[in-house]
């Protein structure tokens, strides 16, 4: 079952609607707006930066009253041509799943839900490691929701339950880059998430505090280039040492509600550290 991109394809929404119009993560005040002509800025930015890097860009139209959409990866996760639809924790975002279902079903994605009463936040809380599952769960997802997805799609599961608030979904705190090779940020895991990542990653790069709350580890990974929001400057050089291509693109606007440049996007051919990709072409 092969994926229906075989070029690192990304769905992204423009930003003409976005806005902090409620509170529902700390990140997120309405005493302090976006500006939306910079919003605008910095998205067309990371768009070019990622058409740079070799991406195609696919577009989800924006919706008045939906100023969330525009956060993508939480849309769903993709596993080859299936696409298991989130069901948000918030209901100020509940209004973004007929759109979200809408668009991956005309794209060709065979769209599954999970039942009514478990939340689960899709690329947002569950990344591909290798051939592996990774999957936050407690402050957005139900722990639940990772064992269905997990037995929709045959793939193996490990669930990682996440202790900082400011960090309230993976991508946050949490991006592979490599079947082996993973950046995270520890603080933001219980004792047995930084275990199961430490056992089962054999490279882990380590993000420290004030690049964590710079969404360090909030970045698109297209091959060796790895995109962040701006002023990330520790983890940039360990990437180089690693032979990456970090790209910075300053992101601050959308960090008001609580993401950057993997919350921006979702990638619909497969993220470059999931074995499945490889293995299906």
């Amino acid at each position: 079952m092969p994926s229906l991109f075989d070029t690192p394809t990304i769905l992204m929404c423009p930003p003409d609607y976005y806005g902090i119009e409620y509170e529902i993560n700390p990140w997120m005040s309405r005493g302090r707006a976006s500006d939306t002509d910079v919003a605008r800025t910095q998205w067309s930015r990371l768009r070019t930066v990622l058409e740079s890097a070799g991406a195609t860009i696919k577009e989800l139209e924006p919706r008045a009253g939906l100023p969330d959409l525009v956060f993508t990866a939480n849309a769903a996760v993709v596993y080859r041509d299936i696409a298991i639809l989130s069901r948000f924790r918030h209901a100020e975002r509940q209004g973004e799943e007929p759109y979200d279902e809408a668009w991956l079903t005309s794209a060709g994605f065979t769209v599954r839900r999970l039942p009514p009463d478990i939340y689960f936040e899709g690329a947002g809380d569950a990344l591909f490691c290798g051939d592996t599952l990774f999957a936050g769960y407690r402050i957005r997802s139900h722990a639940r929701s990772h064992q269905l997805v997990g037995e929709m799609l045959g793939v193996r599961v490990i669930p990682l339950e996440l202790t900082d608030d400011y960090h309230y979904h993976l991508d946050t705190c949490f991006c592979p880059l490599t079947a082996d090779t993973a950046v995270y940020y520890p603080a933001a895991f219980d004792d047995y998430g930084l275990r199961a990542l430490r056992s089962s990653i054999p490279n882990l790069i380590e993000v420290e505090r004030d690049e964590a709350r710079r969404f360090a580890c909030n970045a698109v990974v297209i091959g060796r280039t790895v995109v962040t929001n701006n002023g990330c400057p520790r983890l940039h050089a360990s990437l180089r040492d690693r032979d990456y291509s970090p790209v910075e693109t300053p992101l601050h606007e959308f960090v008001k509600a609580g993401g950057s440049a993997k919350c921006l996007t979702l990638r619909l051919d497969g993220e470059d550290a999931a074995s499945w990709k490889r293995s299906s072409t």
